[in-house]
């Protein structure tokens, strides 16, 4: 009786201690260290110094040169006035500073974000703002709950194909800008449509600017490799190539325009002033018909999935690329770009996450600590005060142009290069994600992307690496089961077919299975059941079954469930003592029920 129940507290179900966790969780909320890690600002700053300062100016400056004429450009791809591109442009940079956990990153409207909501904003720019709001406020709650785990089942392959689409599906957009032409489309066959059939439309001046400027904007990345002279000097001058262009087409359009003719399409007027501090709108009138909250998230629809998803996925890619040896708490980046969103859009913000571009030269600019965001945010409200008379006259040619050399550098032929040369396997997600994401939209192409990965995971799940060999151990004919990996639900049967299978293509008797399972670290119910399935068709074929080198986790699954079948589970052997020991008591056994039956067949009789 005392063997039996140590074996059933030996095979028994550990469960967690509730009470243990509770209390655990409670000291862990109320440490300081928990305080600092969601308000990382309070970790940096104390140990802020002076010599840092000039850094961060210089680095928040920089990407400030950069973000002005790319806030504009953005908010127009958005189907927006421009004045919205800069309203999403300064918020985050100063919510970042409180809960951002890397230094380097910028937070502002990307292309990308502008290409998927220029649907909704297109309707009107309530919608914009109202998608901001309610995207903030799932990212938030996702980055609460500890979710950040979630962006692991996005592959490098997804996210690869997913960026390579949308930068090639925004680029195609704006080649009608380039070039003077009004395109009716933002999708990319109807852009290119429109350019080859309108080419006899296309403004001669317009044409040459933009290409001039887009020449310019892709020699100028290359300046740094400049040898001679000072390499800091070419190095803020490649940095703010984005402002040298703006500047040169806005002074050119201004000096052309002082005899009353325009020889280039303008941005036009835009907004003066900073926006007005108030409640996201959750509801609107359009035409004069009040649309109600309700009904601007039924239009929004699956959007409000796949803008956060997109939103997190680039901040903690881009947060990942920069984090230099430090890791990176996913969740925590999550907070920190769901309340960017959240306050963005109380000034009028549309969905807002990391820009990899403003990035790269926020780190190239030496910045030192999240601070320097503040610089380029007071930047961007200058901007709005004082310059916007001045950005009446920026080229739309100019602002098309440095979309493009930004969405030329998002093209990284050379990862599908390498995806191609270590594993082809891989190009099959890429594919999918790219091909559905230029003929059908960015959303469903990066949902189909995942399903395409997940279709991997699950097959090699229900299709485990096992190796079942025919073995002659102490002149027995044995099965031996090598399992690779670890056994689920969608593996059960599969192991179970292929032992039986194994079993009936033999030309020779085989009395003994043997599973082995040191590799198998977990099993559930369904394995568990088919284990004693298994056992029960091997009964039946005369064949005994042993399972070898199995943890106590995985026995206890088993015995649970039959508590007979401990005596299948065995640990303290090597294999060919395994063999000789089960062979010698089955012969044991034999000779016994002979004795046995020798016995008692006088009194038979």
């Amino acid at each position: 009786m005392r063997a039996d129940n140590s074996e059933d507290n030996l095979f028994r179900e550990q469960l967690p201690n509730v009470g243990r966790l509770i209390r655990e969780a409670g000291r862990k909320f109320f440490r300081p260290s928990t305080l600092t890690s969601k308000f990382p600002i309070l970790g940096w700053l104390p140990r802020y110094r002076a010599s840092y300062l000039l850094q961060d100016f210089i680095a928040g400056f920089t990407v400030g040169l950069t973000t002005i004429p790319q806030a504009i450009a953005y908010g127009v791809v958005a189907g927006l006035e421009p004045q919205y591109g800069l309203y999403s442009a300064f918020m985050g940079c100063f919510a970042y500073i409180v809960f951002g956990s890397c230094k380097d990153v910028t937070i502002a409207t990307t292309a990308i974000m502008a290409l998927m909501v220029n649907q909704y904003a297109t309707i009107s720019p309530d919608y914009a703002v109202l998608v901001c709001f309610l995207a903030g406020s799932i990212i938030l709650v996702l980055g609460l709950l500890n979710m950040g785990v979630l962006v692991r089942f996005i592959s490098i392959p997804v996210i690869t194909g997913f960026t390579m689409a949308a930068a090639t599906t925004i680029g195609s957009a704006q080649i009608n800008n380039l070039v003077g032409l009004k395109s009716p489309s933002n999708d990319l066959l109807p852009a290119w449509e429109n350019f080859f059939t309108h080419l006899p439309n296309i403004r001669k001046w317009d044409a040459l600017l933009g290409i001039v400027t887009l020449a310019f904007l892709l020699l100028m990345k290359e300046v740094t490799k400049i040898k001679w002279g000072h390499r800091l000097f070419w190095k803020y001058l490649s940095l703010s190539r984005n402002a040298l262009a703006v500047i040169f087409g806005t002074f050119l359009a201004y000096i052309l325009s002082r005899d009353g003719n325009q020889p280039f399409k303008v941005t036009g007027n835009i907004t003066a002033g900073v926006p007005p501090f108030r409640l996201p709108p959750f509801g609107t009138t359009i035409d004069g018909e009040y649309v109600s909250f309700g009904e601007m998230v039924s239009e929004v629809g699956a959007s409000l999935a796949s803008i956060p998803m997109i939103a997190i996925l680039e901040i903690v890619a881009i947060s990942k690329a920069f984090s230099k040896g430090k890791i990176v708490d996913a969740s925590q980046e999550m907070i920190a770009l769901g309340m960017c969103n959240i306050m963005g859009s109380f000034v009028l913000s549309m969905p807002v996450t990391g820009s990899f571009t403003r990035t790269a030269v926020n780190n190239a600019s030496g910045v030192r600590t999240p601070l320097g965001g503040a610089v380029t945010g007071a930047l961007v409200l200058m901007a709005l005060a004082f310059l916007t008379q001045t950005f009446y006259f920026i080229p739309k040619t100019t602002l098309a142009a440095i979309i493009i050399a930004a969405m030329i550098s998002l093209v990284e032929f050379d990862k599908v290069a390498d995806m191609w040369k270590s594993k082809k396997r891989d190009m099959f997600p890429f594919v999918v994600t790219i091909v559905t994401c230029l003929f059908w939209s960015l959303e469903y192409g990066m949902l189909c992307g995942i399903v395409a990965n997940l279709v991997y995971i699950l097959y090699s799940s229900a299709r485990p690496q096992l190796n079942i060999t025919l073995e002659k151990i102490q002149g027995y004919e044995i099965a031996l089961v090598d399992v690779k990996q670890k056994l689920d639900y969608a593996s059960a049967e599969y192991l179970k077919e292929k032992v039986v299978r194994f079993l009936n293509q033999q030309s020779i008797k085989i009395s003994l299975v043997i599973i082995k399972g040191s590799e198998i670290n977990a099993i559930d119910y369904t394995v568990g059941m088919n284990i004693i399935s298994l056992k029960a068709d091997l009964d039946a074929l005369n064949c005994e079954l042993l399972c070898w080198n199995w943890s106590i986790s995985c026995a206890g699954v088993v015995c649970r469930l039959k508590s007979d079948l401990r005596r299948i589970f065995k640990t303290e052997h090597a294999l060919d003592e395994l063999v000789a020991a089960h062979f010698d008591s089955v012969s044991g056994t034999a000779s016994t029920v002979t004795i046995d039956s020798a016995q008692n067949e006088p009194a038979v009789d």
